[in-house]
């Protein structure tokens, strides 16, 4: 092996796997180097696949996923976790988790999965994690194996998640009788949360993303599963459509009246409270275990990692609604919020 290789071999194994992009599948190599690319936020480039964005490691997932997802690994009990990117996706995924497994884990002061172990582990990404290549090699996984088990308690649902657009959601995860759970949240608090987001996992090396050439980046559609709009408009649709299959979720109005909406949420995903667990405080220990507070706190959280290499405190900065107006100029939050409702415009949906 020649030197070159060796350095190379040397700098890849030091680089975390969410940098790493020089590899790419043979079977999907000439697809992604023919898709149009912009300069990524974290890694080098964004490539634009059926209208939306996604890094180079990321996108061969997504085609994986699509290829090779197989919607009979699914049953009617089955959750996905739909959302873009920092609209309070490690937040839903606590409580979604804590909620159809009370009765395996009722304490959740200790023994609870959560208090040891980050909600993006117990709710898997299919299109990050689960069917993401390992080493220029595709994988193939078996679902049911690979979901969490609620300590092997087979009537419990299988749980994950994914930032995938409808669009490119595989037709055999549409046409599969699993429930989809949508999660969006204000676009201007969105940004924010991207903006910090991805300046904390790009590399020491390189600067920082100004705000200004982020917010450029954002207005213009271009940025981690963006466009933001056109990904909420996909599953707001399809909502109106299907309510039975698609429950659409607000992180402001979650975070305004979270017993309201978890219950609601209970109810869609087949695991109503009873009279007697809502009069014990069981609606209320899942919310304060899943609270930003105890979560952000927690050692696995401020200490761990994911096996992809993000630091788990990443995913934990503030988790308030209307922190955008302590960055963005009334200039910007005006122009952002035009751009939306114009895009929105005729749909019934609004931020």
């Amino acid at each position: 092996m020649s030197k070159e290789n060796n350095d190379q071999l040397s700098t890849d194994h030091l680089i975390p796997e969410y940098l790493q992009e020089n590899e790419i599948v043979e079977e999907f190599k000439d697809l992604v180097v023919s898709l149009p690319r912009e300069k990524g936020w974290v890694a080098s480039y964004l490539h634009q696949y059926q209208g939306f964005w996604h890094t180079t490691r990321q996108i061969q997932g997504v085609l994986s996923c699509q290829k090779y997802f197989k919607s009979s690994s699914l049953n009617d009990k089955d959750i996905i976790l739909v959302s873009t990117p920092k609209s309070g996706t490690t937040w839903l995924k606590a409580i979604i988790f804590s909620l159809v497994n009370r009765s395996t884990f009722p304490d959740t002061k200790q023994n609870h999965p959560l208090l040891t172990t980050n909600p993006h582990v117990l709710v898997p990404f299919l299109e990050l994690n689960l069917f993401l290549p390992s080493k220029s090699k595709l994988v193939i996984p078996d679902l049911i194996s690979s979901s969490i088990p609620s300590n092997n308690n087979d009537s419990n649902p299988s749980l994950f998640s994914t930032h995938l657009p409808y669009v490119s959601l595989p037709d055999s995860i549409k046409t599969s009788p699993c429930k989809l759970v949508y999660l969006c949240r204000n676009p201007k608090d969105v940004f924010i949360s991207l903006w910090h987001f991805t300046n904390r996992l790009r590399p020491q090396n390189l600067a920082k993303n100004t705000m200004e050439e982020s917010f450029e980046k954002f207005c213009n559609g271009v940025s981690l599963y963006g466009p933001f709009w056109d990904h909420s408009l996909g599953y707001w649709e399809v909502s109106l459509e299907c309510p039975e299959k698609v429950l659409f979720l607000n992180y402001d109005k979650i975070k305004k009246e979270p017993f309201l909406h978890v219950k609601k949420l209970a109810e869609f995903l087949g695991f109503p409270f009873s009279l007697e667990e809502e009069a014990n405080g069981d609606v209320a220990r899942i919310l304060e275990l899943c609270s930003f507070d105890n979560l952000s706190n927690l050692v696995v959280n401020k200490s761990g990692r994911l096996s992809s290499g993000e630091e788990n405190k990443t995913f934990f900065r503030r988790g308030e609604v209307g922190d955008w107006i302590n960055y963005m100029t009334p200039e910007m939050a005006e122009r952002l919020d035009s751009l939306v409702e114009k895009k929105l415009h005729g749909s019934g949906l609004e931020f």
